[in-house]
């Protein structure tokens, strides 16, 4: 197998001008010999790089800060970093020094540093996260006045250190022998080496038991580790090691593995940030990596991918609170859809909510401002509204389109969630909102019109919003993306299952192979998870859980194609060893609807998307739905014939 190809920081011009200026945010105080002075460094040892206000951030609430000083020591070839916090640098009267104390990085060999991830926020400061081999990190270190660049081009001064060819921004430390360790390292999937095999079997038989450690990205509030809110969903019951934390005198140590060469430092005693103790399994990550790196599987059964992931409750309205400024203005929108792909929305704010994550109200909008929109809007959506109720019955019978749309929504609406008590009953009111919503859509993108499946996509818009007119534009914004799956020459819809035969090709060849050798890679199968997006899939308050995951496009606006791959990687034995062809498979897939583990769907379609990472978007067509449709700048956006939709 052909190794990961890695740059060489020497390719990075920034890096290049640093070295040849100099660090000029080190504040090393030098004698005539060269050497660096400092009376807390040990005889021999030499400081390298030391830059203060070089923060650490203990809660999700950046006024609650330590800052401290980063230094870079070399004593003889090795090289080591401290951070200390400085004294009365705390922002906050409650942080005490035993809490200063426990966050103190005492000197750290890079031997046993795997990589340091750089960040750099829209928003904010720079920050990197420092890895250990263990899998472990220590917490973010927050350059307040600058200087990382300076700190990683130091390190490279001393160290072999190179840039990740799949992560601009993650930087490997030593060279790694083993590729898998070496793609996961990239990755940031840190690798725990476990003292026996795995005593976790998945549901599909698997025997390769693996784990996520290390959400990629996100904001403060997603990196800082909390202990676990729901230890009741730990598998691995085993002892392990290697995610063994002692509290001891106020600090937390790591304790190596067994089976790991312990590496020695100019202090063995290492404090790390705590870690939560339970670690949600993924049952099919194995079987993805055995996917996409077959030729070393077999010698890494012992190897276990490990993320901590904690169980968030929706976000409620008091914390919804938190992420506005005084004015409405949503403060930082990353960690706010963050914050939803890993825990929801109450349902009693979703009303606000989700326009936010449909593209309805731009992130940076005031409440007057949405109050303004609202107001005219309502005002644009009854003037469209009323060109098709101001039809008369003789104008109907010479307007051929609007009667065969009319038809078909009338049709549609009647069996649209009837049996949710919102939509239930003769003459619901609710419906007719719905068919009047419908049919003022048919108007507004006269070329689209109306397609079957469009009632099942505003259903949950019209009864989360309970306005006629928001929920209009609600699905105007969604329709903006999803629109392309309802066009006649299906493109849309074509364009998806194209990407997603890639993406199973990609993270499950065996499932693959058996679809090719039974002519089944039109995924056509898959054909109403995509069009509607799992609406009928699931129950409705599960429905619309997913759909916020989804809408916030967090980690890619392709989640969806991940999701239909998990689905069908956890029942591959079953579609293999029943020998599935098409029809059968067709009818397999509908009769899942209901019987689908959301939870467990989501987090092993989290887990491929990180796996498959540029490699997997790279195989979805610019382009694709729910992206914003590319088109020419006299196009149509919905090009359709003039036959009756």
């Amino acid at each position: 197998m052909q190794e990961p190809e890695l740059h060489d920081l020497s390719d990075d011009a920034d890096y290049a001008a640093s070295l040849q200026q100099g660090s000029a945010s080190t504040m090393i105080t030098r004698s005539d010999s060269g050497r660096s002075t400092s009376s807390s460094v040990p005889e021999g040892a030499e400081i390298v790089y030391s830059k203060d206000n070089v923060t650490i951030h203990p809660s999700q609430y950046a006024s609650e800060r330590i800052s401290g000083r980063l230094k870079l020591i070399k004593q003889g070839s090795s090289l080591f970093m401290t951070w200390i916090p400085l004294k009365g640098q705390s922002t906050n009267a409650r942080l005490s020094e035993r809490d200063r104390n426990l966050y103190t990085i005492r000197a750290v060999s890079f031997t046993d540093v795997r990589s340091i991830r750089r960040r750099t926020p829209t928003f904010g400061w720079q920050y990197i996260i420092v890895v250990l081999s263990s899998g472990l990190a220590f917490p973010q270190l927050y350059f307040y006045n600058g200087g990382v660049k300076e700190f990683l081009a130091t390190i490279k001064q001393h160290i072999f250190i190179v840039r990740s060819l799949e992560d601009a921004n993650v930087f490997l430390v030593n060279d790694f022998q083993n590729p898998l360790q070496k793609t996961l390292s990239s990755l940031e999937l840190p690798v725990y080496i476990a003292s026996g095999p795995s005593a976790s079997v998945s549901d599909g038989g698997e025997s390769s038991s693996y784990e996520l450690q290390e959400r990629i990205g996100g904001s403060i509030h997603d990196e800082i580790h909390r202990p676990s809110q729901n230890p009741g969903r730990q598998k691995h019951k085993s002892h392990d090691p290697a995610r063994d934390l002692t509290i001891h005198k106020g600090k937390v140590l790591a304790q190596t593995p067994p089976d790991v060469p312990h590496k020695p430092s100019m202090d063995a005693e290492i404090v790390l940030e705590p870690v939560p103790s339970d670690p949600l399994e993924h049952s099919y990550v194995g079987n993805m990596i055995m996917n996409i790196f077959p030729d070393v599987v077999q010698r890494e059964t012992q190897q276990h991918i490990s993320r901590y992931k904690l169980t968030e409750p929706p976000l409620g309205s008091e914390e919804w609170a938190t992420f506005l400024d005084s004015e409405g203005r949503v403060m930082d929108a990353k960690a706010f859809k963050t914050r939803i792909f890993y825990g929801g929305v109450e349902h009693t704010i979703r009303r606000e909510v989700w326009p936010f994550l449909l593209g309805y109200h731009a992130y940076d909008s005031t409440y007057a401002e949405r109050e303004y929109l609202k107001s005219t809007k309502k005002s644009a959506y009854e003037t469209v509204r009323q060109q098709w109720q101001s039809i008369s019955t003789e104008q109907a019978k010479r307007f051929t389109k609007f009667r065969e749309r009319k038809g078909l929504i009338d049709k549609d609406v009647v069996r649209t969630d009837r049996a949710l008590p919102f939509y239930d009953g003769d003459d619901n009111p609710n419906v007719n909102i719905l068919r009047d919503i419908l049919l003022t859509y048919s108007f507004y993108n006269f070329d689209l019109g109306y397609c079957q499946g469009m009632s099942d996509l505003l259903s949950p818009i019209l009864f989360v919003m309970e306005d006629e007119s928001e929920s209009f534009w609600c699905f105007v914004a969604l329709m903006e993306r999803l629109g392309p799956n309802f066009n006649r020459d299906q493109n849309g819809m074509h364009s998806q299952l194209f990407a997603l035969s890639k993406l199973v090709e990609l993270l499950d060849s065996p499932l693959h192979n058996y679809f090719k050798q039974n002519d089944c890679l039109n995924y056509f199968f898959c054909f109403r998870w995509v069009l509607i997006q799992f609406k009928r899939e699931f129950e409705y308050k599960k429905t619309m859980r997913l759909w916020e995951v989804l809408w916030t496009h967090y980690l890619s606006e392709h989640l969806h194609l991940y999701v239909c791959v998990a689905i069908l990687k956890r029942y591959r034995n079953k579609i293999i060893g029943e020998h599935m062809d098409f029809d059968t498979l067709l009818k397999f897939t509908n009769e899942l609807s209901g019987h689908i583990d959301l939870d467990a769907i989501l987090r092993d379609a989290e887990a491929l998307c990180i796996c498959a990472g540029e490699n997997g978007a790279a195989r979805i067509p610019p382009g694709t739905p729910p992206s914003l449709p590319i088109e020419s700048e006299n196009a149509l956006l919905y090009a359709q014939d003039d036959e009756v939709l």
